[in-house]
């Protein structure tokens, strides 16, 4: 009788729980625990359990790899804020007929149809040191861009100037406590303007392992514009450069759209076989984040503004983009 008496406890007895059932039990009883360090504790545990979960998974997936081999089922991909962001309407494909139909007509055309950028780069009324050392920086940058010195101008006789000279673009560096802070793009004859905030500048001499850039025309890569603004603010930063790059230079610039900020780097590359590619950066880095989008060319009083990022109204969400 004592036998199978212990026998049958033994059958009603429950299973074991697992470490995932364990883990959300502790993480239920954890917002009833009014007990400050006894919640700590109970906190660690649950982190501990967690990671030994996750290097459990990990194993069983590199196990079922090693035995399956290509059949294996693939991995669940990892969320992000960039692949969850809000659903947006404007985001279209780049080969969309709407699209090129409209970038065949718009004020950027004229760079399509293969004229050469000629950019003018001027700053802000009386700057200092530091706007200038971006300025020709920029300068080196941008191939056969020309400094013109502000000296009190008005904007609006700059433009007229610079289009009676044949220059295609116009890039105004604005300062605030004498530190660059801003950059103004306009395109030439007819806009659109682009109102920038600028930050994060890293002047090439204080990049560790740098190298030297030399006159070549680069590759220019547009990354991450996904939507209509996205499209056509990538169109105006690569009518910065020459439409057809020299290859032996295997020099590239690079506008990196991650979260609605646009990251610049300049690199050059080089295959050392047929699957490797070395980089070397050649500088400077800066960081853009639009504010503004103006039709035609610069007017700040009568201006017709297609875009302004107002920050109460917009910045509502951290998966809201809109480039």
């Amino acid at each position: 009788l004592g036998l199978q008496s212990c026998m049958a406890e033994k059958e009603a007895a429950p299973a074991p729980a697992s470490g995932a059932d364990n883990a959300l039990d502790l993480e239920g009883r954890l917002k009833s625990v009014r007990n400050r360090l006894k919640r700590k504790e109970m906190h660690v545990e649950l982190k501990k359990m967690k990671t030994k979960l996750k290097r459990e998974q990990r194993k069983r997936r590199k196990k079922e790899i090693e035995e399956l081999g290509d059949a294996a089922p693939p991995s669940k991909p990892q969320k992000t804020i960039e692949n969850t962001r809000e659903l947006d309407e404007t985001i279209v494909q780049s080969d969309d007929e709407e699209v090129v139909a409209d970038e065949a007509t718009d004020e950027l055309s004229n760079y399509d149809q293969g004229i050469e950028p000629k950019v003018l780069v001027t700053t802000s009324p009386k700057p200092v040191g530091e706007t200038y050392k971006f300025a020709e920086s920029f300068i080196h940058l941008v191939p056969g861009a020309e400094f013109f010195p502000r000296r009190g101008f008005p904007m609006k006789g700059i433009v007229k100037e610079a289009i009676e000279k044949g220059f295609t673009d116009i890039v105004v560096i604005n300062e605030d406590r004498k530190k660059s802070n801003g950059l103004l793009l306009c395109h030439l004859p007819h806009g659109p303007t682009a109102h920038f905030k600028l930050s994060s500048i890293t002047y090439t001499e204080d990049i560790e392992g740098h190298g030297r850039a030399t006159n070549h025309y680069p590759e220019v890569l547009l990354n991450n514009f996904h939507t209509r603004l996205g499209h056509q603010v990538g169109r105006m930063l690569r009518a910065l450069f020459h439409q057809k790059p020299e290859f032996q230079g295997r020099s590239c610039v690079t506008f990196h759209n991650q979260r609605d900020f646009v990251f610049f780097r300049r690199h050059r590359y080089i295959f050392r076989d047929r699957k490797k590619v070395g980089l070397q950066e050649l500088g400077p880095r800066f960081t853009l984040k639009l504010r503004s989008l103006q039709k035609g060319t610069f007017d700040s009083q009568h201006g017709e503004y297609e875009w302004i990022h107002n920050r109460k109204e917009m910045d509502t969400s951290r998966r809201r983009f809109f480039l």
